[in-house]
């Protein structure tokens, strides 16, 4: 019989024991909760003074459909919200652009324009709110277009509260959303964490993501190590640009996945936390306790549901919800039951919340601060991942950082690898995908997702057409043209970003100003 391994090809003996533990002094490898290196979670009492933020993932079709659903979210009990836009949004193309026909609406909401922002949020307490908005490339204008929203409802930007995405590396790594070169991606990014820290100071600047380059096939040590290696490059980015670490680093958060291999996530969680921790303070000298913490969101895995009886996935998600509490997640996303079919339904998007207040609130692990602390199990798991997470980032480091490793594909095709590997097993059965590749069933209950509506597009494209006509398009130019040149110089990019929205010029217009004088992306290929 062949030694059992985890997702990440660490081996996992069937039984651990005091043998296991030679050498594990707990006082320096775990400390308490709340103190270096924060292997136990990074508050003292984590979640026995109150639970994690519940946040529901949602944005579709118009901002109109998407502001009812957030209202409803809020109404059964949402602390958070986490809002999808579409593509054409994501790669910063305006709704009547001919590169975003047929998209529009289709993975998230289509956002134009301050008054699409305007229309999304409206009626929402955006001073009350924790919003987290799952945009890269073109993060700062739409966290303008939020700033702007809010200043226009009377809320000062100093009480607004979420985070952006803003994590482009992992974009030339695993999900392809990007527009501009590496280089000045990192620019307006560390544009993004100087303006933050002094017009909107509350606000997380960047939410560093595993969870793509997991779902695209990324093992959890591949997720830790490349994680992190973008970390420290956005981290050096920043020092470079003339800020100091212990301004950023608090305001950096992360966003990882949980999968349904319940131990080695927990163990995975527990040693990002740990790894950071050491980063930040022997490389980065950092002093601020803060600037140690590894802070995150977490996901449940969409790679992992299945189309084929999608009930299961209810199950999946639990587990997955499960495991992320244990690791000592900040906040959780939890996948709804239909969503490798279509958009979530009203109903699946409830019962995801539901699943994660029955984890708060039915069961013990709200009780007491990381309950696995000392398992045999655990503490293994956790430095054998931690040690191969370690490597995996000395490698990044040889090659000259995260960005020049990206330019020579490196974590790219690592991840490829582990992909083909991943289907591979399911399709030979070597991987049990219950209700796909076994304990199946002849006939699917019929099932009705939810559909965008194709009028969608033409909407956006009429509202676009009424703003352009109804704007001072003499003015847009002008304030264009003021972000163009602060394109070519040195000057902070949001301030005249900030005007041109303002002065009601589209999201795609300012990308369009950027792409004009830094052009665009072209990787090369890792196969």
């Amino acid at each position: 019989m062949s030694e059992a391994t985890t997702e990440s090809g660490l081996p996992m003996r069937a039984v651990y024991g005091p043998e296991d533990q030679q050498g594990f002094d707990p006082t320096t490898a775990l400390g308490k909760p709340g103190s270096y290196p924060f292997t136990r979670g990074v508050y003292p009492t984590m979640y026995t003074g109150r639970p994690w933020t519940m946040r529901q993932y949602a944005g579709f079709g118009t901002a109109a459909e998407s502001n009812a659903r957030y209202k409803e979210l809020v109404a059964n009990g949402t602390g958070g919200l986490s809002v999808a836009f579409d593509l054409p949004t994501q790669m910063g193309y305006d709704s009547d652009h001919p590169l975003a026909s047929g998209e529009v609406g289709k993975v998230g909401v289509a956002i134009d324009s301050v008054e699409d922002m305007q229309v999304l949020f409206d009626g929402l307490p955006l001073d009350e709110v924790s919003t987290s908005m799952t945009i890269n490339a073109p993060a700062a204008s739409l966290l303008l277009m939020y700033q702007l929203v809010a200043e226009g409802n009377g809320i000062p930007a100093s009480k607004l509260t979420g985070t952006i995405q803003n994590d482009v590396l992992k974009e030339y790594i695993a999900r392809g959303t990007y527009i501009y070169p590496p280089a000045q991606s990192l620019r307006l990014i560390s544009n993004i964490f100087a303006y933050c820290r002094t017009e909107i100071p509350r606000w997380n600047t960047i939410s560093i993501s595993g969870y793509h380059m997991a779902e695209a096939g990324a093992t959890p040590v591949q997720e830790v190590a490349f994680t992190l290696a973008n970390a420290k490059a956005y981290v050096q980015a920043a020092i470079d640009a003339g800020l100091a670490v212990d301004d950023i680093a608090p305001r950096l958060s992360f966003f990882f996945v949980a999968r349904t291999t319940l131990l080695e996530e927990v163990a995975k969680f527990r040693a990002a936390r740990r790894i950071w921790a050491r980063i930040m303070k022997e490389e980065f000298g950092a002093q601020d306790p803060r600037s140690l913490m590894l802070r995150f969101h977490t996901q449940t895995a969409g790679v992992q549901l299945t189309a084929q009886q999608p009930e299961i996935n209810l199950v999946r998600v639990a587990l997955q919800g499960l495991g992320a509490v244990l690791g000592g997640t900040q906040s959780l996303h939890t996948n709804s039951f239909d969503e490798a079919i279509a958009l979530p339904t009203a109903k699946a998007a409830r019962l995801a919340l539901r699943t994660q207040q029955v984890l708060a609130f039915e069961t013990d692990v709200t009780k007491t601060v990381d309950p696995f602390a000392g398992s045999y199990v655990m503490e293994a798991l956790t430095d054998d991942l931690e040690e191969a997470a370690l490597e995996l980032i000395r490698a990044v480091d040889e090659r000259g950082g995260a960005v020049h490793a990206i330019e020579q594909g490196f974590q790219k095709g690592e991840i490829e690898r582990s992909a083909y590997e991943y289907a591979l097993q399911i399709d030979t059965g070597e991987r049990v995908v219950v209700g796909q590749n076994r304990f199946t069933i002849d006939e699917e209950e019929h099932y009705e997702p939810l559909r965008v509506d194709p009028a969608i597009e033409a909407q956006q494209a009429d509202r676009l057409a009424r703003l352009r006509a109804e704007r001072d398009g003499g003015e847009v130019e002008r304030r264009l043209d003021a972000l163009r040149a602060a394109a070519r110089g040195t000057d902070n990019l949001l301030p005249p970003m900030r005007e041109a929205l303002r002065a009601r010029a589209t999201g795609g217009e300012v990308a369009d100003a950027l792409r004009e004088v830094w052009g665009r992306y072209v990787p090369r290929e890792t196969f």
